[in-house]
């Protein structure tokens, strides 16, 4: 029952739970069975059901579609072991700071602490891997702690939270005192500016500065400050880079863009010649970046001499790495800010070299471009990934999510496939970059982007934690094209223990797996490629038709990502 009709009435806890979700903005429930009472009134409020097949994709799921919509992503699940499979998705969604409510069902309260079945420690279980965490035990609380999740997950550094209902409190009947309106599903909830006085100094570091650089991460896309930034590179000359999770903050094609400058940037990376630009800055501009491992190539990639601006919502993220000049608060405000401040600034140097600085980053995406051209050109059996991902890059544009596994799928995404429009989205899971996420993330962005085209690249090492979902796009009607990198090996792991040890484990080979016929058995379209003429002519049925299209692309195990620390020793 809509809430204008039971207003006055008496309503279950469950009735109250969906008017509640659906005032903040919800559209999409991933979720199975249970919590049921939720379920089963959901549809009375226009909440559509993603029902995945494991609850650890589930939560992917809604990582995927929050980073797409800029809305809270809602997972369900039932008590116990249901529950303990959250904690993967919600701790990429911890590091990687994106809003996801999970609610779970917990026992019922008179059975509480009685060894009921698959009752267990909810509060203890996320309590690491969440933001916020609270049972829920009294109808008449139902609103304030649904406003008081969905705040703690918007708000801020946004991150997953989790509510825990007691099955038969969804079904207790209550009265609604009155009527709420306000909506917080949306992110950033509150945004807040940085000191001015900060926002001044800041930019006159850039106006003084020989050769400033920023790079842009993550939290750009988080805040939707892409056009923000785009105005601050025009406005100061500025060169841009990205980290992986940044990647697409700042069109690639524009001619004071970088690329992607983080963990590979070995012989044979686009970026590669790009490396001395950054080396011989003066100045580093970082927004929306936690400065981690990955994006910072071990924390070497920086140089040293240089002064830091960095720029953040997370006040403990600022600095943590690289001592700096600190500016606390949403990126699309200190963008805009920053962009305003340099007005009043004397930047004649920084625009007279504008063009020296244009043609010393064109010269360099050329060679860079020519570096990699062996490997993008290659018509070598088994495939080079850099052959693949050429073939995807003719074929998408600007309105293509594409998401990605983690480990080399998301490395070959980042370095070999091009943001030609800043905001283009490349989804990677670099927050703990666990196996099995690419199809899952392309799943919840097709939800939230269900008129855009969705592609994935994946490994077959990790798509076997995520296959089964296969039936979960075709049964939900969620389109998208997965392109499965097959090298019959862990190729990460493999490399990685060669390079430190000289050798590697036997748990690296695997058998050989028709996954084609794994896509055709679960109702999609599946094909297995030798060639680039076959991967081609795949890819433009795959592009041309609907349906769930999965192409199984056999691929040189030697081929690794040009990743720095490999270099000189595989």
């Amino acid at each position: 029952m809509l809430e204008t009709e039971g207003a006055r009435r008496q309503e279950t806890v469950a009735v109250n739970l969906a008017n509640s979700l659906k005032r903040h903005g919800v559209e999409v429930l991933f979720g199975q069975s249970l919590p049921s009472a939720l379920h089963l009134v959901a549809p009375d409020f226009g909440l559509k059901q993603v029902n995945y097949r494991t609850e650890n994709a589930g939560g992917t799921m809604a990582d995927g579609y929050a980073r797409i919509a800029n809305k809270i992503g809602v997972v369900t699940a039932q008590n116990g072991p249901a529950a303990t499979l959250l904690v993967p998705p919600l701790s990429e969604a911890m590091k990687a700071s994106v809003p996801i409510l999970a609610i779970c069902q917990e026992v019922d309260r008179a059975s509480t602490d009685r060894n009921a079945f698959q009752e267990f420690d909810h509060m203890g279980l996320f309590a690491s891997c969440t933001k916020w965490c609270r049972r829920v035990d009294t109808a008449s609380r139902i609103e304030d702690y649904v406003d008081m999740a969905i705040v703690a997950a918007t708000t801020g550094r946004p991150g997953p939270v989790a509510l825990l209902f007691p099955a038969d409190l969804l079904n207790e009947a209550q009265r609604i005192a009155r009527s709420r309106i306000n909506e917080y599903g949306t992110f950033p909830l509150d945004r807040v500016a940085p000191d001015p006085e900060r926002v001044q100094l800041a930019a006159r570091m850039i106006a003084e500065a020989e050769h400033p650089v920023l790079i842009a991460g993550g939290g750009v896309h988080l805040s939707k400050a892409c056009d923000a930034l785009t105005a601050l590179q025009e406005a100061a000359a500025l060169p841009v880079g990205t980290t992986n999770m940044g990647k697409g903050a700042v069109s690639e094609l524009h001619p004071l863009s970088l690329g992607v400058l983080a963990n590979a940037l070995a012989e044979g990376s686009p970026g590669r010649p790009m490396r001395p630009i950054l080396e011989d800055a003066d100045l580093l501009v970082l927004v929306g970046t936690r400065t981690n491992q990955n994006g910072t190539d071990s924390w070497k990639l920086y140089p040293e001499a240089a002064r830091v601006i960095h720029i953040d919502i997370d006040g403990m993220e600022v600095g943590r790495n690289y001592e700096a000049e600190r500016l606390v608060g949403d990126a699309r405000l200190a963008l805009t800010a920053l962009t305003e401040a340099l007005r009043s600034q004397d930047l004649s140097r920084r625009h007279a070299g504008r063009a020296a600085l244009e043609a010393r980053i064109a010269r360099a995406r050329a060679e860079g471009q020519s570096g990699a051209r062996p490997h993008r050109t290659s018509d070598a059996a088994p495939l080079r990934p850099e052959r693949v991902m050429a073939e995807i890059d003719r074929r998408i544009g600007p309105d293509t999510i594409v998401a990605a596994d983690a480990s080399y799928s998301s490395l070959w995404v980042t370095n070999f496939l091009t943001a030609t429009e800043a905001g283009q989205r490349f989804l990677t899971p670099r927050g703990l970059a666990g196996l099995g996420w690419g199809l899952p993330l392309a799943l919840g962005a097709k939800a939230a982007e269900p008129g855009k085209r969705v592609v994935t690249v994946v490994g077959d090492g990790g798509f076997a934690h995520s296959w089964q979902e296969l039936e979960t796009a075709r049964r939900m009607g969620l389109d998208v094209t997965v392109v499965l990198l097959n090298n019959g090996i862990l190729g990460f792991q493999k490399h990685a223990e060669l390079v430190k040890f000289g050798a590697h484990t036997g748990a690296i080979d695997f058998s050989p797996v028709d996954h084609a016929a794994i896509a055709d058995a679960t109702g999609g379209h599946g094909v297995r490629v030798e060639t680039p003429d076959a991967l081609a002519a795949a890819l433009d049925k795959a592009f041309a038709s609907e349906g769930v299209h999965l192409i199984e692309v056999i691929t040189d195990p030697d081929a690794h990502p040009p990743i720095t620390v490999f270099e000189g020793h595989i």
